[in-house]
Formats: structure tokens, sequence, C-alpha cells
């Protein structure tokens, strides 16, 4: 693709982003005696398709080893969401980006495991090829298209004994991913991609990420 109309196509797609991103009415949770994290959906461009990045987590982590992930982590104290994913995206695969790139919010969701995750989207625009996993967490570095996401046959939906909540998943090329990441992934696909209103915090985890 030519360079002009490449930045023609990224301005495109940032505007379509922060479009429905500022029709949607981000509702926030109370942090009660939950831990506060912050994860970071950031949009790519990946063979000129718009594209998100997500992790898999080394194994061996004391927590949610193997899992795949959105980079993120708790937030420290004085930070703002938005300040801890920009920390954590440059301290998980070396993605260093200003303020400016944050494009928006996305609902709060509540995992069994305590915390209270706060999504924030953000623009980058790179390649893979300049990203760097951190050994200690991340095992690898991967790019969701949107087209992928927007699937018909994506979104899972399932019961479990353990629970009165459907347990949602995500069926994508990499494996089929679970809440809570797939439940951050839902949204975004809805309110990002297809301009929807849709909550996500009633539904639940599959027991294995409950720890």
């Amino acid at each position: 693709m030519h360079a002009l109309s490449d930045k023609k196509y990224s301005l495109q797609i940032r505007r379509h982003i922060r479009r429905n991103l500022a029709r949607f009415e981000v509702r926030d949770q109370p942090q009660d005696e939950l831990r506060c994290a912050a994860v970071t959906l950031p949009v790519s461009c990946v063979e000129d398709q718009p594209a998100l990045i997500i992790t898999r987590r080394v194994g061996g982590l004391r927590a949610h080893s193997g899992q795949w992930a959105l980079p993120g982590g708790r937030i420290d104290e004085g930070e703002t969401a938005e300040e801890a994913a920009l920390r954590e995206l440059r301290e998980e695969i070396n993605l260093q980006l200003s303020p400016r790139s944050v494009l928006g919010r996305l609902d709060d969701y509540v995992t069994r495991s305590g915390y209270r995750i706060t999504p924030v989207v953000v623009w980058c625009g790179l390649q893979q090829q300049e990203l760097r996993p951190n050994p200690e967490e991340v095992a690898s570095i991967h790019f969701i298209r949107f087209s992928e996401l927007a699937s018909p046959a994506a979104p899972r939906f399932e019961t479990i004994p353990q629970s009165d909540r459907e347990v949602l998943s995500m069926r994508l090329d990499v494996e089929q991913i679970y809440a809570p990441t797939a439940a951050l992934l839902y949204q975004f696909r809805e309110v990002v991609i297809c301009g929807a209103s849709t909550r996500v915090l009633h539904y639940d985890q599959p027991v294995f990420a409950w720890r």
C-alpha cells in the first residue's frame, strides 16, 4: 500500500474507533475489597488490516500461568488506569506510547480472582517485529485481526455446573480464549468494531481461571 493511502487508512480506523468509544457509556465498578488492575487493548495493523495485540503468559508463573492475556497488571498507588496500562505495555512487550495514543475505555470487569480490570484502548500502529516480549512474563506476542474478532463463529457461550452464569470464550485462530480476556475481546468487538453497547460483566470465567 502506498504510504499516503496507508496513512489515510490508519486515520480512518482511528476515527472509527474514537467515534464508537465516544458513543459508549462506560460503566465503572466499585473497588470495595478488589485489587485494581488495568489492561491495554492495543490496536495495530497487520498486512494492511486492523488487529489487536494479545500475549500468552509464560509457564510457571504464580498466577494464570500459560494463559492468554492482554498486556496489563496492577495499578500502582497514584496511577490512573491509563497510566498503568501504558506502563505495563512498555514493561511487557517493549512498546512505549504517549498518553495521546489512548483512544478510550471499556467497562470494568470483575474477576473471580479478586481484581477489578479496567480496559484501555490504545493506538500503536506497529508491526510485530518491532515488539519484544519480557521473558519473565510474556511467552509470545500475537495479532488478532478485526475480521477474525468480528466473525459470527468467534464468541462461544456455555454453561457449567459450578456457576449460574454463562461462561464466555472466543474461538480464534490461535486457540479458544476464555474470560476474563475473552470478555474484554468480546466487548471490544461489539463496541469498537460493531458500534453496539454490549455489556459483559455478567459473563463468568471457567473454573481454571478462578484462582
